[in-house]
């Protein structure tokens, strides 16, 4: 049913669990997975020359992080004999990132993790998975960890 699988990660437990998921599904299928990484963009001060250095050392380690996390999802993928394909792309809000990729890429659903935050958690620090489910223009499924 669905051919074209994203699956956001953030290299967490539950990211692997919907990355294997989603993987098992495709292959059911005869589809494809698409991974994302969304990187917050840097937290410029514009002071001195020392930033030209921060900015550099951010996106190294997030680039470095990114590629563990994608690299979890590929490893799903071939487990599962699925073709897999990743990237890394930098946003200001992760949710719109991963909308915006999976509208470029022609998916036909989101499969990502939720931390399953309640209450007061779930209301200071967000939820990207919430606002994915709010704007999502194809199906969402979530993998709880």
């Amino acid at each position: 049913m669905f051919k074209k699988i994203l699956v956001p990660t953030d290299g967490s437990d539950v990211g692997a669990k919907a990355a294997s998921v989603a993987a098992e599904m495709a292959k059911a299928a005869g589809g494809q997975v698409v991974g994302v990484y969304v990187i917050d963009p840097f937290p410029y001060i514009g002071i001195g020359d020392a930033s030209a250095v921060g900015l550099q050392s951010y996106l190294s380690d997030a680039k470095r992080v990114a590629g563990a996390a994608l690299e979890q999802v590929a490893s799903a993928c071939r487990a599962q004999g699925v073709p897999f394909a990743g990237d890394t792309i930098e946003r200001n809000l992760v949710w719109e990132g991963i909308l915006e990729t999976a509208k470029a890429e022609g998916c036909d659903l989101v499969a990502m993790g939720s931390h399953g935050r309640q209450g007061v958690k779930a209301l200071i620090l967000g939820s990207v998975a919430q606002k994915v489910l709010t704007h999502a223009q194809v199906p969402v499924l979530i993998v709880k960890g």
